[in-house]
């Protein structure tokens, strides 16, 4: 809070010590879920994926790569003149684009009439010409199908809800309509982009032309598996020029992976043999990388296949009317992200919520611990810390016992707060008050700062709040609703802990389930027994 800069400055020159030691004084107390590690400056996650993506982004540029976008839906025609006989076993793994057709709307007496009964009204003749204009004008496509309904709605001057319903009962052959392919497919390789691309600017860039591109490409699989998907990300580049030959290959692929830890590299001839790459330029690039070495994979020797590239066929470039070798280098980013991030099924990868891949630190656990009840004013807050306080000082004390936690004014009223012990022979606290709740690999554990359990403070994540710390605030809150309500005295009391509640804490129900599946645990109990004796002084 702010503070008077003289009144400090005078009792700099009186007593420096005492005017240090008093500089607590300016610090406000927090409400207990608004202080670490329940209050943070939360950092957002980059999903491994996009990370990827971003970094290979950065590759290319750093070697002097300029970023395109290649077309993302082709016609299957461009397939055929790319890869010539093989066309029909590319187009086979291709997604064809489907659309609804528009339908001719015939309006027949009848259903003039199903629709007056809808409308609640008499149709004129302006108004049913009109409708048969709207029809019209669907089928030819220049009203959109998502604007149909208001356009009904418009011209027979009735709410959007009856214009829905007339379509839906008296025109059944919108609901019988089914999905028909044309001839746009989705890109099944970077490729099939690349030679448009190509085709425009392959004569217009200075040489040599040096571009990449990271994008989506689609390939209909026989089904998805912790090897492959629908989907997939190709880094992909070409170089442009009139010498190029394997070697641009060899050192882009060395000079992009370099860049990912990869230390040696050994290129083979693939033996797959694509159309539209010349004979014996098509390979496949191996890199070794040392964080695969003695995986439980089939790359436990460090080497993996991690990207292909050749020189493009004139018989290809030609149908494009490019004049130039052009080499072509791609790499499935997925591939790529699973050795960096050590994942063995690209299903967990990409979709890790989905595939039951759900991490949370201790520290993501433990900021879901809140108190379930805190005091409304900061000298409640106050109240609190002294009855924390006053338990740890005085909890060897043997009863019966009543020591003094506060004493002071609240809501203009003067009371006392005391800690009690009534029993013989039985200390003010029981032995598990100063227990701290800390998060321990997965697992929310009530535990004591001894030998014991040293390891867990050590590797663990604390809470920062120990029973009677919960407890405390608890009480506070409840004094502060004694005082409110005009009660003479109050006591709060709690004895054996069996779970959160019972020391006034609470967790986010998801994280509960989170901790049950990945089979933490929450074990937080033990025998407290601490009575706050409250009373309003006259």
């Amino acid at each position: 809070m702010r503070f008077d800069a003289r009144k400090y400055r005078k009792l700099v020159e009186e007593d420096f010590e005492f005017a240090w030691q008093s500089g607590v004084e300016i610090l406000t107390p927090k409400d207990p879920n608004k202080t670490f590690p329940r209050y943070s400056y939360t950092i957002g996650e980059e999903h491994p994926l996009f990370k990827t993506i971003n970094d290979l982004r950065k590759s290319y540029i750093s070697l002097g790569f300029k970023e395109v976008v290649n077309p993302v839906i082709v016609e299957d025609g461009h397939v055929r003149r790319q890869f010539g006989k093989e066309a029909l076993a590319v187009l086979d793994r291709c997604f064809y684009l489907a659309s609804l057709p528009r339908p001719n709307i015939g309006i027949s007496a009848e259903r003039i009439a199903e629709i007056e009964k809808v409308a609640g009204k008499k149709l004129g003749k302006d108004e049913i010409n009109e409708l048969k204009s709207i029809f019209q004008e669907f089928k030819k496509g220049k009203i959109a199908g998502d604007d149909l309904g208001f356009e009904i709605a418009s011209s027979l001057a009735i709410t959007d809800s009856k214009a829905v319903e007339i379509l839906d009962k008296v025109f059944p052959e919108f609901k019988e309509l089914k999905a028909e392919a044309g001839s746009l497919t989705l890109r099944s390789h970077m490729t099939t982009g690349w030679f448009i691309t190509l085709s425009k600017i392959a004569d217009r860039f200075p040489l040599p032309i040096k571009l990449f591109s990271i994008d989506r490409c689609f390939r209909k699989e026989q089904g998805e598996d912790a090897t492959r998907l629908y989907t997939y990300f190709s880094a992909s580049c070409v170089v442009v020029d009139e010498d190029v030959g394997i070697d641009e290959g060899k050192a882009v692929a060395e000079g992009l992976l370099r860049q990912f830890g990869f230390k040696k590299f050994r290129f083979r001839l693939d033996e797959k043999r694509s159309k539209y790459y010349i004979p014996g330029t098509q390979m496949e690039v191996f890199a070794f990388h040392p964080k695969i070495v003695g995986s439980s994979t089939k790359y436990a020797d460090g080497w993996i296949e991690i990207a292909t590239f050749g020189i493009y066929s004139p018989t290809a470039l030609a149908q494009y009317d490019v004049e130039y070798p052009v080499m072509n280098l791609g790499l499935g980013v997925e591939r790529l992200a699973m050795i960096l991030y050590d994942f063995s099924d690209i299903r967990e990868l990409v979709y890790p919520w989905l595939y039951g891949r759900i991490d949370l630190s201790d520290m993501d656990v433990a900021r879901a611990i809140k108190l379930i009840e805190v005091p409304y004013t900061v000298e409640g807050l106050r109240i609190a810390q002294s009855i924390a306080d006053t338990a740890t000082q005085n909890s060897k004390l043997i009863g019966p016992i009543e020591v003094l936690a506060y004493e002071g004014e609240l809501y203009g009223k003067k009371i006392r707060v005391s800690i009690v012990e009534k029993e013989e022979n039985v200390k003010l606290c029981g032995p598990a008050f100063s227990n701290e709740v800390i998060v321990y690999q997965g697992s929310i554990l009530g535990v004591p700062k001894t030998d014991k359990w040293n390891h867990v403070f050590e590797h663990g994540f604390t809470t920062g709040l120990r029973y009677i710390d919960s407890f405390a605030y608890l009480a506070a809150r409840k004094v502060e609703e004694a005082v409110a309500m005009g009660l003479r005295e109050a006591e709060i009391r709690t004895r054996v802990v069996e779970g959160l509640s019972d020391i006034n804490l609470q967790l986010q129900e998801n994280i509960r389930k989170y901790i049950i599946s990945s089979g933490g645990k929450i074990d937080v109990r033990g025998p407290m027994f601490v009575a706050v004796k409250y009373e309003l002084k006259d």
